[in-house]
């Protein structure tokens, strides 16, 4: 979504500290509305809910309401007016203007389909949207004119009354309200209206739920190839609480990941919070977003007895938030809900003088541990301080998006809950299998027997295993695999421990892939495309997952089969390569290619070398492919071993041991039970090694003779039941805490 060239406002962004309005609802509450004015004479009949407290609805019934505080913004020194459409969506605006039969019992997806394909109501929210930009363009071009100063109008897209990662029952954690396509449908609505109203840019703001998020930006793609416009985006977040996280449990590093495929032109904060609350998280934004950063927050946190319901006034807030500016922390400013004309003229004037954050790249993680970066100084001050404030004299905000090329170092970064970043000094990360329907029996009968809180449990060892990615599989021809891996997902997206790294959603049909995609709000891995039908329907696929915000995995696959040596493997990669990056428009460090680990040791000298093959292929990569990772299934390598754990274990680790030297960043294993390289018995790890490497011709028959006589040994589990041997009363809380439902009937009657 990047525009070509500098758009005007990234013009001025350049220049100064650009200023954003404030609260519409707290201007419209001075007005003293009634029912009679939200009606007006067009709703005077209107026979559903009373309409007072629709607040879009006064583009249609009092559209001089709201041209007369666009105006008072205007002329308190704002330089981008929001349309009054916070709410302005279908769902949004359900509970007013719907005249569907209502749902007996909870709301679900059923009653939510009608609501976003009712026909009157999306002609009205259309309406409702396109009369708001004009009514705005009207009030920027008005004062523009009169002051030759450029005023910017911005589309709002507010949150909805629902969320995509929550369940709104408790006793049905799996449950959801509305779906990821139900979503995209109703921001696109209003997403096309605002821009065929002629708004400047678009705003997706007070993001609680970054899976709601994630399907506006999806949306807004589609309007604006719908409508042939292309506006910069700005996307704002909202944090709850002093513990930095979103409603729906996301870290502000996370939700940066989470949304930066959309390439916006300006990330930010803003509501729930006043300037105190928000400052550090102000600040940690500043320090990893190379995007422009933005901050309204409310006027402090809500206060009954204050007139405008919040107490900071114009006085208080503004010094707070043109300290953020002195610190070099900002781009643009501006108030959210509690705020008024007179905070507005109170920022702006404030911060005039300031020079402008600049958006430069840094790597995540570079956030000083104290919270203060080196040569900025703690904020303390709301006087701006030309000498060490940074300027913006570069445009660099493309540099925090993955890179289509550049240097090896190039970061992969996904998110759950909270943020995973892949670089060299990374390690190898460890991708959870035993949530694979077709690789683990105990996972898969769970599966298939209904049983989903035992396979959450599972998840949960692998995470207490030490996987840092969660695979899941649910290709199953017993069962109806979308619906399996959406409910699972659900569940996961529930569960804070297990939620809190990356998905890998793995199948070998689209259709399945999608719906994981729809569930996660993090940025996920797709597992996996290939070129297997051919270039149009890999670059279909690698487009989606784009928009959808995910990395893929590549497999070394294409229409004639799979590759199964080095020079197949090599060139099929360097031809996907090529198409997503040339093509695609994906980022190299979003591209992990799969080169096929194969099985040795079959007895048949065709796959003798397929250990050698993958190894050298990653080394290829890596040194020819710029930004890209390598991943692979390490369990394939030891099939000819099945049964043998010892055997097995010992090949896993001593592949990881060669692989991983030749640039294998990470792999599909069973977390918490790799063997140690260096603690393999001596005699093994030459036998393995002489296989793996090919290095004898007999190296297959002489394994498989040393493997008749190794036991096989059960290994202790990483997340062992160690405490079952505690004390009852930490025995139920430790049950409480991870989740852990098999004891809780034996732990009970002992206490």
């Amino acid at each position: 979504m990047a525009t070509n060239g500098l758009h005007p406002l990234e013009t001025l962004m350049h220049e100064r500290i650009v200023v954003l309005d404030g609260a519409m609802g707290t201007m419209i509450q001075r007005y003293k509305l009634s029912e009679a004015d939200y009606r007006g004479k067009r709703f005077a009949d209107w026979k559903g809910k009373d309409l007072k407290g629709s607040l879009e609805l006064l583009n249609l019934t009092r559209p001089q309401v709201v041209e007369e505080i666009h105006a008072a913004y205007l002329e308190a020194g704002a330089d981008i007016i929001e349309t009054n459409t916070f709410s302005g969506t279908t769902i949004g605006l359900h509970d007013f203007l719907f005249q569907g039969e209502p749902r007996r019992g909870r709301k679900d997806q059923e009653f939510f389909q009608r609501v976003v394909d009712d026909v009157d109501l999306r002609t009205l929210v259309h309406e409702i949207n396109f009369e708001a930009a004009s009514i705005a363009r009207h009030a920027a071009d008005r004062v523009a004119n009169e002051t030759g100063q450029r005023r910017f109008v911005g589309g709002s897209m507010g949150p909805l009354p629902v969320a995509g990662s929550i369940s709104p029952d408790v006793n049905d954690p799996a449950f959801r309200a509305v779906s990821f396509d139900q979503f995209r449908q109703t921001y696109f609505d209003e997403a096309k209206a605002l821009l065929e109203g002629g708004v400047d840019l678009l705003i997706v703001e007070t993001i609680f739920d970054t899976l709601n998020g994630k399907a506006a930006l999806f949306a807004i793609t589609d309007a604006l190839e719908k409508t042939g416009r292309n506006v910069p985006l700005m996307i704002s977040g909202t944090v709850i609480d002093k513990a930095g996280r979103n409603l729906s449990g996301q870290t502000v590093e996370a939700f940066l990941i989470s949304i930066a495929h959309a390439q916006p032109l300006i990330v930010g904060l803003n509501c729930s919070l006043g300037p105190t609350e928000m400052e550090p998280f102000i600040e940690e934004l500043s320090w990893i977003a190379p995007f422009y950063v933005s901050a309204y927050p409310n006027a402090g946190l809500p206060d009954p007895l204050s007139p405008t319901g919040f107490p900071e006034t114009p006085e208080t807030f503004a010094p707070k938030v043109a300290a953020w500016a002195a610190n070099g922390w900002l781009n643009l400013v501006g108030g959210c809900c509690g705020s008024t004309p007179e905070h507005i003229r109170a920022v702006a004037d404030a911060v005039r003088g300031c020079k402008p954050r600049r958006a430069e790249s840094r790597e995540f993680g570079s956030m000083p541990v104290s919270g203060v970066g080196e040569g900025v100084p703690p904020l303390r001050t709301s006087k701006c301080r030309s000498s060490s404030s940074r300027d913006a004299t570069t445009n660099t905000r493309d540099a925090y998006a993955p890179q289509s090329e550049g240097a090896q170092s190039a970061v992969l970064q996904l998110s759950g809950l909270e943020p995973l970043k892949i670089t060299p000094e990374f390690g190898f990360a460890v991708i959870g299998e035993r949530t694979n329907i077709t690789g683990s029996p105990k996972f898969s009968k769970l599966v298939l027997a209904g049983d989903f809180e035992g396979a959450l449990a599972v998840a949960r060892q692998q995470v207490q295993g030490g996987a840092n990615l969660l695979d899941v599989n649910m290709d199953e021809g017993m069962i109806d695999s979308e619906a399996s891996m959406t409910r699972f997902l659900n569940l996961v997206g529930s569960e804070p421990e297990i939620a809190r790294i990356p998905i890998v959603i793995d199948s070998s049909k689209w259709s399945v892939i999608e719906a994981g995609l729809k569930c996660v709000q993090g940025k996920a891995v797709v597992n996996s495309i290939s070129l297997k039908n051919g270039e149009e329907e890999f670059l279909r696929q690698a487009r989606l997952i784009r928009q959808y915000g995910a990395a893929a995995i590549v497999m070394a696959f294409d229409e004639q089969g799979q590759a199964d040596n080095f020079q197949r493997k090599i060139d099929i990669c360097s031809r996907a390569y090529n198409l997503l990056t040339k093509q695609a428009d994906f980022p190299a460090s979003d591209v992990i290619f799969d080169p096929n680990i194969l099985t040795i040791a079959t007895g048949l000298e065709e796959h003798r070398n397929y250990a050698v093959d993958f190894i050298e292929a990653t080394r290829w990569i890596k040194n020819n492919l710029p930004g890209a990772r390598v991943s692979g299934g390490v369990s394939n390598i030891s099939f000819s071993f099945r049964g043998n754990n010892t055997v097995r274990e010992a090949m896993h680790a001593a592949f990881l041991f060669h692989a991983i030297r030749a640039g294998l960043d990470m792999g599909i294993v069973n977390a918490g039970q790799l063997a140690v390289y260096e603690e393999i018995e001596p005699e093994l790890r030459e036998r393995v090694e002489h296989v793996l490497l090919s290095r004898r011709d007999d190296a297959t028959e002489r394994l498989i003779n040393f493997a008749e006589n190794v036991k096989a040994k059960d290994k202790t589990p990483v997340a062992a039941d160690a405490w079952r041997k505690e004390p009852v009363e930490e025995r139920l809380k430790h049950a409480l805490v991870k989740g852990i439902v098999d004891y809780i009937d034996t732990d009970t009657e002992e206490a």
